[in-house]
């Protein structure tokens, strides 16, 4: 940076401020459009290398740095909106087009964070981020076609950053790496209407979503269309199996499946034509350097702070971490100390953008190292939470409560801070969020865990796999999850402990199970289809022998039914999913054994991957594929009917 008449520091485009001083520029014209001649002839890097963009080659230059900047703030949260002013033709192109910030209608939401909210408020944030379905998309987004080819992540960004202003630190949390694994896998997102209430679903492909879709009984697609046509697609060619052979005995080569006989090196083959463009976008595509997204959150977090006092350790420990050693606190202090002179600089024409962000109080900062902010050029316009945004990160924080993804004490934590944020929603303005896999806290999960906790017996009803309503006693004995779904493991064998009241409620199974060889006193339930669940007093102390999970997995497995699908493509990664099936070659293609254990899961894992699979066996499970593919076809047939009209 070169020194001023002033003796201020002045302006240099060498440490990347191009964004911020754009930043600057719009905040300040804020609500004016401004032209594209306008922002060059103000933002002090674009006037010294593009000047009065007097030829085309300028013209396109200076186009090409602007996007750039643009989708570099994009990334960060802070949306730059367009539109071509009536005086400008169509065929003057990007020169003449107007921009400003896009802040909406309604004002922020500023609101006081606790430090033990930030490790939830971290997770909330990367989750409501990566949604793409916003509970309330403007008409504009509504009329685009919105491909699913696109990744998930948005591409006309939520102002989230607007939450850095008002929590700061918020980037120096950790993020649990199983949270970031599941929703990066998910890249894109798709309106599930389940029992009247629309929920925003993140999947991997459309086999995943067709899985959710139903194995939720009256989920319905809402949108996109892409979706819902590859939807029917599935359900038509599950319409269409064939009965698979099972006169020839299972063959001595076949084997059981695992990654070395199950190749996933297969790519698109299990993919639509439309998801075939994955690969292409890849996330993130605007990398935005740490350095000038640290500039951007504190500049943020001193507008919407004006006038108050933070010392340097203060914000070192809030915008870059907590440090290891005094050495450290040091370089850290450092370098928030050149951020803040950076935020201040001047151009060589104090009419320039360049101009400072803030006043500050130099004799204050120099004296005893404390920072305080005033004049931010309407920058606290963007400090806050949107209305839109709360709403989809109240949402988050609500399915965290209630999900596998956070540990249990954070889970806590989070279900505290929903209580906080629900009250700054609208009624009804919350979305609901999931991600195909992971099964929330169903409504019983409380009641089962607080008679597991307190050793109280539970009277229950619930369904089987086949639907069927049944009721009975039992002691639960632990909680586990498998495959992003949670279970109960109930020990049956309660007689001497249950009130005279409830006798006939008991039901001891001792027949033998093959998997254990031991009677079946252990009954493995999904919580999920627990209706409704009372808690019961014992009359004695409930011996319940303390299993291991892997063991109790054993028990699930009932009188199963031997199962058969034929694919000609068998290297498919899906196949890989099935716990102890076994291949055996068929033709061009292979034969999967598979032990069903519910006939339900089996009707729809064979809906769902219907485009990869030619015929299923026995009878029974296939006339109950295709009734049940014929009857989704149905509902969806009147759904659309019903748009229609």
């Amino acid at each position: 940076m070169a020194e001023g008449s002033n003796g201020r520091r002045r302006f240099s485009d060498k440490w990347g401020k191009h964004e911020l001083d754009v930043l600057a520029v719009l905040s300040s014209a804020f609500p004016q459009w401004l032209t594209s001649r306008q922002i060059a002839q103000r933002v002090k890097a674009y006037a010294d290398s593009y000047g009065e963009l007097a030829d085309q080659a300028a013209k396109a230059a200076f186009a090409k740095q602007f996007q750039r900047d643009r989708a570099k703030l994009a990334a960060m949260g802070i949306a730059i909106e367009s539109r071509q002013p009536e005086y400008s033709s169509k065929s003057e192109g990007q020169d003449f087009a107007s921009y400003r910030l896009q802040l909406g209608d309604e004002p922020r939401i500023r609101l006081r964070f606790m430090p033990e909210d930030m490790p939830v408020l971290a997770a909330a944030n990367y989750l409501a981020r990566s949604m793409s379905i916003s509970s309330a998309p403007d008409q504009s987004q509504q009329q685009q076609h919105a491909s699913r080819t696109a990744p998930r992540v948005p591409q006309t960004p939520m102002p989230g950053l607007g939450l850095d202003s008002i929590a700061p630190g918020l980037g120096t949390q950790h993020i649990p790496e199983n949270l970031v694994r599941e929703v990066d896998s998910r890249r894109f997102a798709a309106t599930i209407d389940v029992d009247g209430e629309h929920i925003n679903v993140a999947y991997s492909d459309s086999d995943d979503l067709a899985m959710f879709v139903l194995e939720h009984p009256g989920a319905v697609i809402v949108s996109p269309q892409e979706a819902i046509d590859a939807y029917r697609r599935r359900l038509v060619a599950a319409t269409e199996f064939q009965l698979a052979d099972t006169s020839a005995e299972l063959s001595s080569s076949a084997s059981a499946v695992s990654p070395e006989a199950i190749s996933s090196a297969t790519g698109d083959d299990e993919e639509d034509e439309e998801d075939s463009a994955k690969a292409h976008g890849k996330k993130g595509a605007f990398q935005t350097g740490s350095e000038v997204d640290r500039r951007l959150r504190l500049m943020l977090f001193l507008s919407a702070h004006l006038g108050e006092e933070y010392s340097l350790q203060e914000l070192a420990v809030r915008f870059i971490g907590k440090p290891k050693n005094e050495d450290e606190l040091k370089k850290f202090v450092t370098t928030i100390h050149k951020d803040i002179n950076t935020l201040t600089t001047v151009s060589d024409d104090g009419e320039m953008a360049g101009s400072q962000f803030f006043d500050i109080d130099w004799s204050l900062l120099d004296a005893e190292g404390i920072v305080s902010a005033t004049n931010s050029l309407g920058l606290e316009r963007l400090a806050g939470i949107s209305p839109q945004y709360m709403s989809m990160l109240t949402a988050s924080v609500n399915y965290l409560a209630h999900s596998r993804l956070l540990p249990p004490e954070q889970r806590d934590q989070a279900r505290d801070l929903h209580e906080r944020l629900r009250s700054h929603v609208a009624p009804g303005a919350t979305p609901w969020v999931s991600l195909t896999g992971y099964e929330v806290e169903p409504h019983a999960f409380s009641t089962v865990k607080s008679a597991i906790d307190n050793k109280k017996l539970l009277d229950m009803e619930y369904t089987d796999g086949s639907g069927r309503m049944h009721r009975r006693i039992v002691a639960p004995g632990k909680i586990y999850a498998d495959e992003g779904l949670y279970y109960a493991a109930v020990w049956t064998d309660v007689e001497d402990v249950v009130p005279d009241n409830k006798k006939l409620l008991v039901a001891k199974d001792e027949t033998i199970n093959k998997a254990t060889g031991k009677p079946r006193i252990w009954q493995i339930l999904r919580i999920s289809r627990i209706e409704h669940a009372e808690i019961v007093d014992p009359t004695g102390d409930i011996a319940i022998p303390d299993v291991p999970v892997s063991d109790l997995r054993k028990w699930s497995v009932d009188n199963g039914t031997p199962a058969i699908f034929i694919t000609d493509q068998p290297h498919l990664k899906f196949i890989r999913t099935l716990t102890d099936a076994s291949v055996e070659p068929c033709g061009d293609g292979v034969k999967v054994h598979v032990t069903v254990q519910s006939d339900s899961w089996f009707v729809a894992f064979c809906i769902a991957h219907a485009r990869h699979i030619l015929a299923v066996a026995p009878e029974t499970l296939r006339t109950m594929i295709v009734a049940r593919a014929q009857r989704e076809l149905s509902v969806g047939d009147r759904e659309t009917e019903r748009q229609r009209h």
